[in-house]
């Protein structure tokens, strides 16, 4: 199993692999990734291994006896999100370690990097000192040392190899080797950094070797350690340049320091791989021209559009956000909430498929089993034995359809993920428009219903809610809009981010922005069975839009209350004045005394309930509960308990 095959040496490492035996699985976050065009999709299972459930799924289902990890996040100067590095580099692998050492595993091998030396960086020995001079830096060493806690103490057969500046063939374009020796193919040069900054630039497929090797021959003494992989040599940028104007006949004077260090750049930052070669017999033996050449042939072949496809920060814009080029290409994870919706749910995996494949995109279907009570398990349960794109989650009781459309969302891994209810209401085939809208660079596009095939009192109070809802909420939410629709990965990675609990997707994708535009349909009548919202549930859904996104109903309290005030004092000065000056016609009597304790009484009693269901709402947040909790996943026709995380 190469876990993290969608990355560079992954990537390699893994076509390398399959050159020489059948068994070989790829673990990617999604099936769009260039570095594994015309790999046969049987052979690629999507996870997310920052998700527990989902790694746990995987190993069961797997059970490799051999794992090379290659999954990590950090290493591009706009990857610096320190929680993000430290749940992807640390929480990921200690999960995925312990529970390959429940199971069984002959070997781990952990792709660790040679950042982890920091300012120590002049050929270190494995047992020098560490000392991390990156977020990315300091995650590899706690990688590699609990690692070497698990192989010494619990004899979990792993290695962690540290790797030096991998290039070659299948890497980011964006970075310095493919971009020097495209400018250089064509005469020229690009900007560079400062001309000391160093390297030990070490091929990509002497890289993989080195993999296979420690793998095919680790035993209990090296358990846990750690082996830098690198040629031993230091080259400078001047060096590189050098070779490659030498290489391609550029006459071009490189222009130094016309490109910004990175933060982490140091002279003289090279390997001592004595350690590897001693025990494993391992040595890099590609010289920088032959790897420079490499390079070159695999660069030839891409146009200029593919070249900057295959670079993963190359379309940022100066805000530091990604920016998807090649949407069109894209991959759409399609998340159903399922309830009571049995009947419904072959007919909504037949049309989905229909659509999906007439697009020619990737896709994953998740089909949300929300507590129902009917035989909706057994239905997805069918269906993944017939088709491998599609996964099946069974929450533990009834959580909502908010919470089974986020469920699905925390284990999508394509770039788009699309909301539809199971109930068939939400048609398939509008899907095709919403992809067009999103190639065309809008992030969300949602559909609105114009029209629903219901009852004229029951349109008009659907119709009468999202109105009342945007004239009172602070957001410019669209009118007739339901969850369905197709949201772009960032924006479905903002909403994941938001901590709240009682969730009004709709409304949060309104909150969260980014370029919008919605699509009408008609919403047609429940084709299976009876819905299952009525009055009180619609209530419901008024309530927890409006106490979600508006404080208008404090306002307003405000307001009266301070009218109220205004009035009596008013109505106080008028009684006393005219019982002191025409005592005649002054209001007398019981009545009047009881309707103003009526009226103030009912207006407290107003207030007091609306100021409850702002508490009952922070009430729901304090208390930190579960979100949603998911008994189990269906994938192959097999159900997959889950357990506490």
């Amino acid at each position: 199993m190469v876990t993290g095959a969608g990355g560079f040496v992954g990537a390699r490492l893994y076509r390398l692999l399959v050159d020489h035996r059948d068994d070989v699985v790829a673990v990617v976050r999604g099936r769009s990734n260039w570095r594994l065009d015309g790999v046969d999709p049987g052979d690629v299972e999507q996870c997310d291994l920052t998700d527990p459930g989902a790694v746990d799924a995987l190993i069961e289902r797997l059970r490799p006896r051999t794992v090379f990890h290659f999954v990590s996040y950090g290493a591009y100067p706009f990857e610096d999100d320190p929680e993000r590095i430290y749940r992807t580099n640390v929480g990921a692998l200690v999960h995925l370690v312990d529970r390959l050492a429940q199971q069984g595993c002959a070997a781990f091998v952990h792709a660790g990097s040679s950042s982890e030396y920091g300012t120590n960086c002049e050929g270190p020995t494995e047992d020098g000192i560490c000392a991390p001079n990156s977020v990315y830096a300091a995650s590899k060493v706690a990688a590699s040392q609990f690692l070497q806690m698990m192989g010494e103490l619990k004899a979990f057969p792993s290695a962690n190899l540290r790797l030096s500046s991998v290039y070659g063939p299948l890497e980011d374009t964006s970075r310095f080797m493919p971009t020097l020796v495209r400018a250089a193919v064509g005469g020229g040069l690009p900007p560079l950094v400062e001309p000391s900054i160093s390297r030990d630039f070490v091929f990509v497929d002497d890289v993989c070797r080195a993999f296979i090797q420690v793998a095919s021959s680790l035993r209990p003494e090296h358990f846990g350690h750690s082996f830098n992989v690198g040629t031993g040599t230091c080259t400078t940028i001047l060096d590189a340049v050098d070779v490659a104007r030498h290489e391609y006949d550029v006459e071009e004077e490189p222009a130094f320091g016309t490109m910004p260090n990175r933060r982490w750049d140091l002279p003289r930052w090279y390997a001592d791989p004595s350690l590897i070669s001693r025990e494993f017999g391992w040595k890099a033996t590609v010289e920088l021209d032959d790897g420079m050449r490499a390079t070159a042939e695999w660069v030839e072949t891409l146009t200029d559009e593919e070249f900057h496809r295959c670079s993963k920060s190359g379309a940022r814009n100066p805000s530091g956000v990604d920016v998807d080029v090649n949407r069109a290409g894209s991959g759409i994870s399609a998340v159903v909430a399922c309830f009571r919706d049995e009947q419904a749910i072959p007919e909504m995996h037949r049309r989905l498929t229909e659509v999906l494949r007439i697009l020619e995109v990737p896709y994953e279907l998740i089909f949300v089993n929300d507590g129902s009570p009917d035989s909706s398990e057994e239905a997805i349960r069918s269906i993944t034995a017939e088709d491998p794109r599609v996964l099946g989650i069974t929450h533990s009781r009834n959580f909502g359809s908010q919470m089974a459309f986020r469920s699905g969302m925390e284990l999508s891994t394509m770039g788009s993920v699309v909301l539809l209810d199971g109930d068939l209401q939400d048609p398939p085939e509008l899907i095709s428009r919403f992809h067009t809208l999103w190639v065309e660079g809008y992030e969300v596009v949602y559909g609105v219903r114009s029209r629903r095939e219901m009852s004229r009192l029951r349109n008009f109070g659907h119709k009468a809610f999202y109105r009342l809802f945007r004239r009172f909420s602070y957001i410019d939410v669209p009118v007739d809009a339901g969850d369905f629709g197709l949201m772009d990965r960032r924006v479905v990675d903002w909403i994941l981010a938001s901590p709240e609990r009682d969730l009004f997707m709709r409304g949060l994708r309104a909150f969260v922005g980014f370029r919008q535009i919605g699509v009408d349909y008609v919403r047609p009548e429940r084709p299976f069975g009876e819905s299952t919202n009525d009055f009180r549930k619609n209530i419901g859904w008024a309530k927890r839009g409006i106490f979600s996104f508006s404080d208008v109903p404090l306002t307003i309290l405000s307001t009266v209350g301070a009218l109220a005030f205004l009035g009596s004092a008013l109505a106080g000065i008028v009684v006393a004045g005219l019982r002191l000056l025409v005592p005649d016609i002054a209001p007398r009597g019981a009545t009047t005394l009881l309707l103003g304790i009526l009226f103030f009484g009912s207006l407290n009693l107003l207030a007091i309930g609306l100021v409850g269901e702002y508490v009952a709402k922070i009430m729901t947040e304090v208390k930190g509960r579960p979100r949603l909790i998911r008994a189990a996943l269906i994938r192959g026709g097999r159900r997959i308990d889950l357990h506490a995380p």
